[in-house]
């Protein structure tokens, strides 16, 4: 299967499908030109090919504005092509601030919120044979935003395709942070006729979304996961029983081995707050700001940076970029460019998809088109 990603970031949700096996990404788009050096950087480094059609960094807007007809036209015709090869999807996380309830809560007249009618309107006008959409749980569960992402399920039946939607949660899929997104997902009407898929009534029918799902999300948060313990610089402590082990940050920095990652020293300096640093328990994550992270529970979230600073567990610092890209389940070879900067390091990590979520949705529409798990 030919994928176009849009809003690729560094390409977490792009590596999820890739390493899927069945599913090759042959085009590119991200604005921010860093992020997309990120992107070649990181998949040089894990040998992984260009994409067939280029990497485009450009506004994706510029496709459907009007004025800019004949690169919306050139989209369609790659996109053409590649149908006739194999089947295409479009795949793509729009910024989402505006419709995160710790965001800026804009909703759809924002900046960023305008983004998602824009990826809606240019599947609807490239008409692949599926596409994944990916945002924050608010645009699906905030009331003023769900009316939006209604509108845009009603364009898409419009436009032929079917649909599912879930709200889904990182440690289902196996990831150490508690992490909702709104995964919908979209098949055209001759793609499911072609392909024989159960759907009616602009629904998909039986599509397998907990075949690849690890755990239960009620179940874990049942656990007895420890809650405070006293800062102890450097000192050992021994797991607690009765929890998951491999949902802890401690287990996905040891098996990435973060301490010798190319990526382990690259970590904010405290300039001020040295006691706090020293002082916080491990595992008070109660304040919006200063979070230390326990070793044996996993994160709130994957919002590292200026805003929401999170803590090592058991070292009088900030977590390193490697520590940030193991909580979003990054194999332990990708790496990002030792040149660039803190503030775009974290960033990107931050803004990505946890890698096993991406790959658990890939394996789940992998499933749907050929009958598995059904």
């Amino acid at each position: 299967m030919n994928i176009f990603s849009f809003f690729a970031g560094a390409g977490f949700l792009d590596l999820g499908f890739e390493l899927q096996g069945n599913y090759d990404i042959v085009f590119v788009n991200e604005f921010d030109k860093e992020f997309n050096r990120v992107y070649r950087y990181a998949r040089g480094k894990m040998g992984l090919p260009e994409p067939r059609y280029g990497h485009h960094v450009e506004d994706i807007t510029e496709y459907v504005d009007g004025e800019h007809d004949e690169r919306l036209q050139v989209l369609i015709n790659m996109v053409g092509e590649s149908k006739r090869a194999d089947l295409t999807g479009f795949i793509g996380g729009p910024p989402c601030p505006d419709f995160s309830v710790a965001g800026k809560n804009r909703g759809r007249d924002g900046e960023n919120g305008r983004l998602s009618g824009t990826y809606a309107e240019l599947i609807c006008r490239a008409l692949p044979d599926f596409f994944v959409f990916e945002n924050v749980k608010g645009l699906y569960r905030t009331a003023r935003h769900r009316q939006f992402f209604e509108e845009l399920k009603q364009l898409f039946r419009e436009h032929g395709y079917s649909l599912t939607e879930q709200l889904v949660n990182a440690l289902e899929f196996g990831a150490p942070q508690d992490r909702d997104r709104i995964i919908l997902i979209g098949f055209r009407q001759e793609a499911i006729d072609r392909l024989h898929l159960p759907a009616e009534n602009g629904l998909l029918v039986n599509f397998p979304w907990e075949a690849h799902k690890i755990y239960n999300l009620n179940d874990v948060k049942q656990l007895p996961w420890p809650d405070k313990t006293p800062y102890r610089e450097n000192a050992p402590l021994p797991m607690p029983e009765g929890i998951i082990e491999a949902l802890t940050v401690q287990h996905w920095w040891t098996e990435n081995d973060v301490m010798h990652h190319p990526n382990g020293n690259m970590f904010f300096q405290p300039r001020a707050g040295i006691v706090r640093f020293r002082t916080k328990d491990e595992g008070d994550v109660e304040k919006k700001c200063y979070k230390r992270l326990h070793r044996w529970r996993y994160s709130p979230t994957a919002a590292y940076g200026n805003n929401e600073v999170h803590i090592h567990p058991y070292l009088p610092r900030r977590i390193s970029v490697a520590e940030a890209l193991a909580i979003q389940s990054l194999p332990a070879n990708f790496i990002l460019p030792l040149d660039i900067s803190l503030t775009n390091a974290f960033k990107t990590v931050g803004n990505g998809v946890p890698f096993v979520l991406a790959n658990g949705i890939a394996n789940s529409i992998n499933d749907y088109i050929n009958h598995i798990n059904l």
